[in-house]
C-alpha cells in the first residue's frame, strides 16, 4: 500500500472479509466478567504495553507509536516494555500471567498463533484479543555486497552445497524461521537457519554480512533496501509490494511462498466488559490516526484494523492453519 498524497488510508476488515491477509489462525473468545465502579473509572493509572520482541523491530515500533496515540485518548501514560526471548514466548507467557484488569496489555505478533504448534506452551485462549492493527509481508534479503543478485542465484548456491547458505531469522518457532523453512521446502534446498531474538537483530546480522541472507518482515528489510544496506530478493506476497518497487514476489519467480506477520493487541483473559470496551475503542481510535498510519505505511506494512471479535476469530483461523502446516512437516 502506498502512502496517500492527501490522507493515509487504513484497511478495516469486518464480517466475511476476515478471510486472510497473508497467512491466517484461532481460538475461542474468553468470557469477560462484569463491571464495578473501578471498571467504570478505567483507566485510573498508567498502562503497561508489553511487546515480546526486541527494541527496534516492527512490533516494537508499532507498540511505541500506538501507545503514544492511546495516551492522548486515555489520559494516562502508556509505557512500552520489551520482554524478548524464545521467539516471543517469554513475553507472551508473562502477559498471560498478569492480572486481567486492563493495566497490562500487549502487542502480540503472529507467533501467538504459531508457537503452540512448535512445542511452546503458548495458547491463544490465554488472551482476550482487543484488535488487529497491521499486517506485514515477509521478505528474503541479502547483504548489499552479496554475490547473489537474485533469488535464483541464492537457491542455485544452496543446491550446489546443501546447508552452506546461512539464513538468519527471528528465533526458533518464529514466523520468519517458518518462512525460511517453507522457502527451502518449496525450492527443494537446504538452508542453515541462524536464530536471533527478534527480527531487528536478525536483519542487523545480514547487514553486517554475518549470514548469507535473512528472512524478515518488510518493515525491517525495506528501509535497509532503500538505503543500500540490504538487497531484497523477493517478497512473500501474491502481489508486488509498493514499498519495494522492482522487487519480484516469490510467486512470480515460480515459488509458491506466501507468508507474513501481523500484530494484535491482547490482554490476559478475563477482562471486565467495560474495561475491554474502553481499550478496544482506544485502539481503534489510535490505529486511525495519521501518525500511526504513516509509520506503518512508511515501512511497507498494511495498517489493517479488525475489531476485537473479528480479531479473535482471525487468530483462531490462523492457529488452525499453522496446525495443519505443522502436520505436513
Amino acid at each position: 500500500m502506498s502512502t496517500s498524497t492527501t490522507r493515509p488510508m487504513r484497511i478495516l476488515v469486518s464480517g466475511g472479509a476476515a478471510a486472510a491477509i497473508l497467512i491466517g489462525s484461532v481460538t475461542g473468545c474468553a468470557d469477560r466478567s462484569g463491571g464495578g465502579s473501578a471498571e467504570e473509572d478505567f483507566p485510573s493509572g498508567n498502562i503497561t504495553l508489553l511487546t515480546p520482541t526486541a527494541a527496534g523491530g516492527a512490533t516494537d515500533l508499532t507498540a511505541r507509536t500506538l501507545g503514544k496515540q492511546m495516551e492522548a485518548d486515555l489520559g494516562v501514560s502508556v509505557i512500552v516494555e520489551n520482554r524478548p526471548g524464545g521467539a516471543g514466548s517469554i513475553g507472551m507467557q508473562y502477559l498471560a500471567d498478569q492480572s486481567a484488569d486492563g493495566y497490562t496489555i500487549g502487542v502480540l505478533p503472529v507467533e501467538v498463533s504459531l508457537l503452540g504448534h512448535q512445542g511452546y506452551s503458548i495458547d491463544p485462549a490465554a488472551y482476550d484479543f482487543l484488535g488487529q492493527v497491521n499486517s506485514q509481508p515477509g521478505t528474503i534479503a541479502v547483504p548489499a555486497n552479496s554475490p547473489y543478485r537474485t533469488l535464483d542465484d541464492l537457491i542455485a548456491a544452496a543446491k550446489a552445497d546443501p546447508g552452506a547458505i546461512t539464513v538468519s531469522n527471528a528465533g526458533p518457532g518464529s514466523i520468519w524461521e517458518a518462512g525460511a523453512v517453507e522457502l527451502g521446502r518449496v525450492a527443494d534446498v537446504q538452508f542453515t537457519g541462524v536464530p536471533f531474538d527478534g527480527g531487528a537483530p536478525a536483519v542487523t546480522a545480514a547487514i553486517g554480512s554475518q549470514v548469507d541472507a535473512v528472512v524478515a518482515g518488510i518493515g525491517e528489510t525495506a528501509p535497509a533496501h532503500a538505503d543500500g544496506r540490504l538487497r531484497v530478493l523477493a517478497v512473500f506476497t501474491e502481489e508486488p509490494a509498493p514499498a519495494l518497487p522492482g522487487v519480484p514476489t516469490a510467486t512470480e519467480l515460480g515459488l509458491d511462498v506466501v507468508i507474513g506477520s501481523w500484530a494484535v493487541i491482547a490482554a490476559p483473559t478475563g477482562l471486565p466488559e467495560a474495561t475491554a470496551t474502553r481499550l478496544e475503542e482506544s485502539i481503534e481510535s489510535a490505529s486511525a490516526t495519521d501518525e500511526y498510519i504513516d509509520l506503518i505505511e512508511s515501512g511497507g506494512n498494511l495498517p489493517l484494523y479488525r475489531s476485537a471479535a473479528e480479531t479473535t476469530t482471525f487468530v483462531g483461523t490462523e492457529s488452525d492453519r499453522f496446525e495443519q502446516l505443522a502436520a505436513q512437516e
